[in-house]
């Protein structure tokens, strides 16, 4: 029994803490973007990364010695204690690299988590960080101008290869994260993954493993943590990186696939799969029953 679950009947809230039928309630990502503030609650993620909510999750501050949360309108700079450490640790390495004052964060959670109002399909347990891949010149940003400030990509247009704005820099950096005890994998564009390959060095597998290629990460990585402990309610991501990659480094044809075979997939038809219901259906009932506690407490 997890402590939410617990919690309810201890209080009486079986009502409120139970499935309801999803056609009477409104959308999950409506009632989770509406929250301004974290839950007060003993910080737990709950469920997973793509189907969850996060209770007791924390702020980052905005401007930080080594870091700028960007894209302050958002409000998504909240994220478990573990995430928000593991964020101001990194960016401490960052600032030690030439051209480099410390990290600007992107999307971490919802201040209670769960499914987003626009964009992710994770971030919504509070383990989910991106970091923007244009090193800082400065961490003395204003807000408007946090807004305005664009990322850069290190991907070419064909997909295929790393553009100049890849630097030493971010490889270490990158390096860092993934050697990081806390860190279950991170996402980065396939090309970034093959540069770092080609460098590959004896005992470099046990962190390269932890870099996954995916699409859609050309302007920032996507670091993923692992299952905080006091998480009971925390959902481990399978398969795990280790039984991915076998234990090696990923520096294999299923990389190369993300710059062959992905970018050409075989044409003719093809019948449409059923429907998904992804995070935008999510109704309460569709999330683990604890979220209804994160989201009612004051």
């Amino acid at each position: 029994m997890t402590r939410f679950r617990a919690a309810c009947l201890i209080a009486g809230l079986g009502v409120a803490c139970a499935a309801t039928s999803a056609t009477a309630e409104p959308r999950a990502y409506q009632l989770f973007g509406a929250e301004s503030v974290g839950s007060a609650h003993f910080p737990e993620a709950i469920g997973t990364y793509a189907k969850g909510c996060g209770a007791g999750l924390v702020e980052l501050p905005e401007t930080g010695p080594t870091w700028q949360a960007m894209r302050l309108s958002r409000n998504r700079n909240w994220g478990h204690p573990a995430t928000i450490a593991f964020i101001e640790r990194l960016s401490r390495f960052a600032a030690t690299q030439p051209g480099w004052s410390g990290l600007y964060v992107g999307d971490i959670s919802q201040p209670r988590g769960g499914p987003m109002l626009s964009g992710h399909a994770s971030h919504q347990i509070g383990l989910d960080a991106d970091i923007w891949m244009l090193p800082p010149k400065s961490v003395h940003l204003s807000r408007s101008e946090r807004e305005k400030i664009s990322s850069v990509s290190v991907r070419s247009a064909d997909q295929r290869h790393v553009t100049g704005a890849w630097t030493p820099q971010h490889e270490a950096i990158l390096k860092a994260a993934a050697q990081d005890p806390a860190v279950d994998r991170i996402f980065v564009t396939a090309p970034a993954k093959i540069a770092m390959c080609a460098k590959r060095r004896p005992g470099d597998d046990a962190w390269l493993q932890k870099i996954r290629p995916l699409y859609g990460h050309n302007y920032h990585f996507h670091v993923r943590m692992k299952c905080p402990p006091g998480s009971d309610a925390c959902v481990t991501q399978r398969p795990t990186v280790n039984e991915l990659s076998k234990g090696g480094s990923g520096c294999d044809e299923t990389l190369t696939w993300w710059v062959t075979d992905y970018l050409n997939p075989p044409k003719g038809p093809s019948k449409p799969g059923p429907k998904v219901r992804g995070p935008k259906d999510y109704t309460l009932a569709d999330l683990p029953n604890e979220c209804r506690a994160v989201l009612a407490a004051q």
